[in-house]
């Protein structure tokens, strides 16, 4: 696949003044505990954010999913966010006012099944009960996809797969008391699930579009950018900063995200089993627009969503004031 533009160029080119001239004191940053925001993790981990944000205060706040975050995102609670492309367009639908500004990671999300379930492949699914971070996340949006593709359907939908939220991190938990018997998950949960016998029926190439496909966005909302383009620029240029360290120092870029990912949810991943799920996931800076514009169409398929949006005015790599 050919390598799309980057955007740290752009970003960087935005504006000369300093991160700590702008008018906010505080960025409060949105993102997963998931391999899939990765470049948020290491961003963290290492301090390449708040190193360039300067004396303007990054304030973290985990999500289990971009239901949640947006949520907080409409009560104006976070500024700017990792978050999956679904949840991104919902948001954009309602009116929120954001902007798509970069690209995080592609692929990285995996369909696992219990050992001892009885399901080998997608037609398996009926009558199961299937795990998705949140309903009407990108992965409850996908698995909705593959059921049609597999002419089943969710119970909600009128047929007989239960789709029932569960944490990432706590899949592993729920399978061991066999209480759902499949799920749809983003790295690095879906390697760790393997790791431990269970089953891998869809790789992150056959979830939907040979592979090629956003899991992970970065949005601002527009008035904080609009008050603070410096800051925003600021912050895409840390971004860039560790999406190159994920791409570049693959080992060390593993290390850095264990280490987050331990710190955050108790749970160490064995570096055999990151390594794996690292190897279904790309980091990458760039945007796809035909693939949001496609995904905006699994939203509406999914029933999330009652026309297909324009994602034209929310999509600004970069962030360049309009």
């Amino acid at each position: 696949m050919t390598p799309r533009p980057t955007l740290l160029a752009l970003s960087l080119a935005l504006l000369a003044p300093t991160a700590a001239a702008q008018g906010a004191t505080t960025v409060r940053l949105g993102y997963f505990p998931n391999l899939t925001h990765a470049p948020a993790l290491v961003g963290l981990e290492r301090g390449t954010f708040q190193k360039a944000l300067g004396k303007v205060k990054l304030e973290p706040k985990e999500f289990v999913s971009g239901t949640t975050l947006t949520e907080a995102f409409a009560a104006g609670q976070i500024d700017i966010a990792y978050i999956g492309p679904g949840p991104a367009i919902n948001a954009a639908a309602r009116g929120m006012p954001l902007q798509i500004v970069a690209g995080a990671s592609e692929a990285g999300a995996v369909l696992i099944a219990r050992k001892g379930s009885g399901i080998r492949t997608y037609k398996d699914l009926a009558g199961k009960r299937v795990a998705v971070p949140s309903l009407g996340n990108t992965q409850d949006i996908s698995l909705r996809h593959i059921l049609k593709e597999q002419g089943l359907g969710a119970q909600t939908d009128g047929g007989n797969v239960t789709v029932t939220p569960v944490a990432p991190a706590d899949v592993l938990a729920a399978f061991a008391a066999n209480r759902v018997d499949a799920t749809l998950v983003p790295e690095p949960w879906g390697a760790a699930l393997e790791a431990q016998g269970h089953l891998l029926i869809g790789n992150e190439k056959t979830v939907w579009r040979g592979g090629a496909y956003p899991t992970t966005v970065v949005i601002v909302n527009t008035k904080f950018a609009q008050a603070n383009p410096a800051l925003v620029a600021a912050f895409l240029g840390a971004h860039g900063k560790a999406v190159a360290f994920l791409t570049g120092k693959p080992a060390a870029a593993a290390a850095s995200v264990n280490r987050e990912l331990e710190a955050l949810t108790g749970q160490k991943i064995d570096p055999r089993v990151l390594q794996r799920a690292m190897n279904r996931t790309r980091f990458t800076t760039a945007l796809d627009p035909a693939a949001l514009n496609e995904y905006a169409a699994l939203n509406v398929e999914a029933g999330y969503a009652r026309g297909t949006v324009n994602l034209a005015p929310f999509l600004n790599p970069g962030f360049q004031k309009r």
